[in-house]
């Protein structure tokens, strides 16, 4: 976790004559075995346009703009950015930004679980002055960050909970808990999930592994992919040619866009390197992105001697970042760890080519041979053989990429998803009643108890690895 500070603001006078009120109409009760039109929907989000960290903050934008395109009323409550409104309408959405509080703790590693219990306690409010403009048929929690304010929110408003797992604490550290602040993640988690009356996590692969971690029956549990903007990723084709002038050196070229961690593989990407070199000479390599681990790959790169070969620009924004997938003879995603694999669909999307490892939801996204080639994660050896097939039949390569791109458009569209969404907000509402009460009798029978952590690689254990 890399530290990150957003300004604190208070609301001004104009602020308050300006605050947005939520206009709530009369909602038609539900037919049996028929989805309600319209849900008033309070989504939590620990990041949200302008604060971006990662890739939940794009989904939760993306999600909550399609809802409301659906006709649903979306309020997603977040934190505060400097220069941002404290609250406004935008793309159909009302957001609500909870401002941080005056006294403050750094957003890093060591001070992580504190910033966000005090996070959390600025967002309850921020959420509960929300509510008192309008009433809602579910609240939304998007992972850990959020969670005692989704607790609060469900028991004080008495709407049913539907969370989303984008990622586990066990599942980011391949399986093991090393420290205390790992284990009090874990149990948070859990905690969450046992809580939400239905859980949305994005790929096969994470419904078994929230079902291993956290005991959660796979009947409150709904598979609903991430979603891509394929407009965004296309390019014009000057914009393309740029990209290759700058990076590609007139060889073949390999890219990788990312947040540098240790999970994401970029280290056996660099260890594969200079195999492909010999079998590919001029062939260059752009690692594009940021995270606490680019010294460790920056040094590797050095002891590989590939000073010649790898490019490390950082952060690309606007548009140079779909131009270098564009520019691509090959966009490799190397992950050891990918619930869902979103940046292979934007690679797609922006008509590169893919070779990407077989993990989590990659695995279910690429087709080997079909609409991409895939290798083992930790295999270096197996990395470039997949980039080595791609390079070497560039008329195979641009199938597979036509074929990929297809693909995001018929199956990952954000429409679709909403509606998948709306569903899981349906179910979630129709099964609260039972859902209540069993969660009660279990209490009086069991009380609060903590879950047992067993010792060892919690993914080992439950067969994920």
């Amino acid at each position: 976790m890399t530290s990150l500070r957003v300004g604190a603001q208070t609301a001004t006078a104009t602020d308050r004559l300006h605050r947005p009120t939520l206009t709530s109409r009369p909602i038609p009760p539900a037919q049996p075995g028929v989805a309600p039109r319209s849900r008033r929907i309070l989504m939590l989000s620990w990041e949200y346009p302008p604060v971006l960290v990662g890739g939940l903050g794009r989904h939760v934008h993306a999600l909550s703009v399609a809802l409301a395109a659906a006709g649903h009323e979306v309020t997603v409550v977040t934190r505060h950015a400097e220069g941002a409104p404290l609250e406004e309408y935008a793309d159909g959405v009302r957001i609500v930004r909870a401002a941080e509080d005056p006294v403050t703790f750094p957003l890093a590693t060591g001070s992580l679980l504190a910033w966000t219990m005090a996070f959390n306690h600025t967002l309850t409010r921020a959420a509960l002055r929300a509510a008192q403009t309008g009433s809602y048929d579910v609240v939304h929690a998007h992972d850990w960050l959020v969670a005692h304010t989704a607790m609060t929110l469900r028991e004080h408003l008495d709407v049913p909970l539907v969370t989303t797992v984008h990622a586990t604490e066990a599942g980011r550290h391949q399986g093991w808990l090393p420290e205390e602040m790992n284990r009090t993640i874990h149990g948070v988690e859990h905690w969450l999930a046992g809580e939400s009356g239905r859980v949305i996590v994005c790929s096969g692969y994470m419904r078994d592994e929230v079902g291993a971690l956290f005991g959660v029956d796979r009947s409150r549990v709904d598979v609903v992919p991430n979603g891509v903007e394929p407009h965004r990723w296309r390019v014009p084709a000057s914009a393309v040619a740029a990209a290759r002038t700058r990076f590609a050196a007139g060889g073949p070229l390999v890219t990788f866009a990312g947040r540098l961690v240790y999970e994401k593989g970029v280290q056996h990407l660099l260890a594969a390197l200079p195999r492909l070199r010999e079998r590919h000479p001029g062939l260059r390599a752009v690692i594009v992105g940021d995270g606490p681990y680019r010294g460790e790959l920056e040094a590797e790169a050095h002891r590989l001697g590939l000073g010649d070969t790898v490019s490390m620009p950082g952060f690309l924004g606007g548009t140079d970042l779909p131009a270098v997938m564009a520019a691509s003879d090959c966009f490799a995603v190397p992950s050891i760890y990918e619930p869902f694999g979103m940046v292979a669909l934007e690679g797609a999307a922006a008509g590169a080519p893919l070779a990407v490892s077989r993990t989590g939801g990659l695995a279910e996204i690429v087709e080997p041979g079909v609409t991409g080639m895939t290798f083992a994660p930790h295999d270096p050896d197996g990395l470039a053989e997949a980039v080595h097939a791609v390079l070497a039949d560039t008329d195979r390569a641009r199938a597979m990429a036509r074929r990929a791109r297809a693909l995001v458009h018929e199956k990952y569209g954000w429409s679709a998803i909403a509606s998948r969404t709306a569903a899981a907000y349906a179910a979630a509402i129709a099964g609260d009643p039972a859902f209540t009460a069993a969660r009660a009798e279990q209490r009086m029978a069991t009380g609060h108890t903590r879950p047992a952590l067993p010792p060892g690689n919690l993914l080992a254990a439950a067969g994920l690895r």
